[in-house]
């Protein structure tokens, strides 16, 4: 009964705490034993605030008991990547350049605690989130809980190891080239990257500059959907901002379907990147079954610009921008300080101009969405690899390795569209299988509308991973 209720979801937890029928302390003293008993395998978190969790969830219980109007998000614990800070929490980016406490909340972290959310923990990330694998030398390796061997990819892969692996029902992770979209994938998860200002990175101006967005990794469509009614929305002080949806989140995945032309394709946006057959095969499955659900779906050749000359350039400034805010800088990791001496030609006239060049390729990249709705491609290219990537790897050798893991997603960071990966069932190895889903500026609703049709005919919660 217990696992049943940790792998409830976000919907079904929030209306049995909202009833009454489940009390937030309840709740989080489960997913908290939860951690305690799997976590030693899995190294997802990096600060586990039980005493602080605890209390949130009785102030929580006790507003029910005083007649105070429950949130939409009522007791339900969540875990935040390390990268957001948690008002009396280090952020840490993932190392040890900072030892003084968050003095408060980011403002998605606010907003969940608006909207009755208690925050459980922070979560693993490589150093700075430079890498789409969840290893650092301060943490260690995240593993994945489909296969401990194997990597949880990153840079959000704490966050997917703990919803993936029933610590939570929901995680906050960041996605500045796939990070959301990457681990997603290899955990077997449902995430959403979002239009490029949709939700506020406050207290920093952006993330990444034009790169960097925030949002939630969740087990099914609706429960990203719940969460990003609770958090969308930016702030004076963010320096982008996305246009307001038309409908709630909630709403667009609940509309009735409609036809829509969906084009596909499992070309590499990066020359030389050879998908791994069962991700093609999933590709074509994925189209197959949106054709039988009635939509007009065709193989293109998007004709993909090359986002490298705005990518790079911004992938060093935003690593340059985030070691600057830290307090040591000598304890920053070796492969850190090189990426650091790497990119130090990228002053701020080369940032703004290659946030200009990302115009220029969004103009061309989102021409396919000129005659169709969504783009569906994997979202990685090989199949998860083996923990331990970065072991002993300066940083080229990481970026050499890191680039069929990015080889669908970064350009989507540069362009700024929301792109989700969606599970697709599992490959031969009993690992996940994932298509990505890209839209136009803006519309997320559309991508939350059809991967939940994908849900419902082909529902992928169903299986959970056994830890050892």
């Amino acid at each position: 009964m217990r696992e049943d209720l940790l792998f409830a979801g976000v919907e079904a937890l929030t209306e049995a705490t909202t009833a009454g029928n489940l009390s937030a302390r309840e709740l989080t003293e489960a997913c908290l034993d939860r951690i305690s008993e799997t976590d030693h395998h899995l190294h997802a978190f990096t600060n586990v605030m039980r005493d602080r969790a605890l209390a949130e969830a009785d102030a929580r219980d006790k507003d029910i008991i005083d007649g105070v109007e429950p949130g939409p998000l009522h007791g339900l614990p969540v875990a935040v990547k390390e990268e957001v800070d948690v008002a009396g929490e280090v952020t840490t980016f993932g190392g040890r350049g900072n030892s003084t406490p968050a003095v408060r909340d980011a403002e998605v972290v606010r907003r969940l605690r608006a909207a009755g959310a208690v925050v459980l923990g922070k979560t693993a990330m490589p150093e700075f989130g430079q890498w789409p694998f969840t290893e650092s030398a301060t943490h260690g390796i995240t593993r994945n809980p489909w296969d401990t061997d194997r990597s949880t990819g990153g840079s959000s892969g704490g966050t997917a190891a703990a919803v993936a692996a029933g610590m939570v029902p929901v995680g906050i992770g960041g996605d500045g080239g796939g990070s959301i979209r990457i681990p997603a994938a290899v955990c077997g998860l449902f995430g959403l990257k979002p239009h490029r200002g949709r939700v506020s990175t406050d207290p920093h101006q952006h993330l990444w500059w034009a790169l960097g967005t925030v949002g939630p990794l969740t087990r099914s469509v609706v429960d990203s959907a719940l969460v990003y009614d609770v958090v969308h929305g930016a702030l004076p002080g963010d320096r982008f901002r996305a246009q307001d949806p038309a409908t709630s989140f909630v709403e667009a995945v609940r509309a009735p379907a409609r036809t829509l032309r969906i084009a596909w394709s499992a070309r590499p946006v990066t020359l030389g990147v050879r998908p791994h057959p069962e991700h093609v095969e999933a590709v074509r499955a994925t189209a197959a079954l949106l054709a039988d659900l009635g939509h007009h779906v065709e193989e293109v050749d998007p004709g993909y610009p090359d986002p490298t000359s705005a990518f790079v350039p911004q992938f060093f400034a935003g690593v340059a921008s985030e070691a600057r805010t830290v307090e040591h800088p000598q304890r920053l990791e070796r492969r850190t300080r090189e990426t650091l001496r790497l990119g130090r030609w990228v002053r701020p006239g080369v940032v703004e101009w290659a946030m200009r060049q990302g115009e220029k390729v969004a103009e061309r990249a989102n021409r396919v969405f000129e005659r169709h709705d969504l783009l569906l491609t994997p979202t990685i290219a090989h199949r998860p690899p083996h923990a331990g990537v970065l072991d002993g790897v300066g940083t080229l050798r990481a970026a050499a390795l890191s680039t069929p893991m990015i080889a669908y997603t970064a350009l989507w960071n540069v362009t700024g569209n929301p792109a989700a990966s969606v599970p697709a069932g599992f490959g031969s190895d009993g690992l996940p299988l994932a298509v990505q889903l890209v839209g136009r500026g803006h519309d997320e609703t559309t991508i939350l509308a059809v991967a939940a049709q994908l849900e419902r005919a082909r529902p992928w919660a169903g299986r959970r991973p056994v830890l050892p």
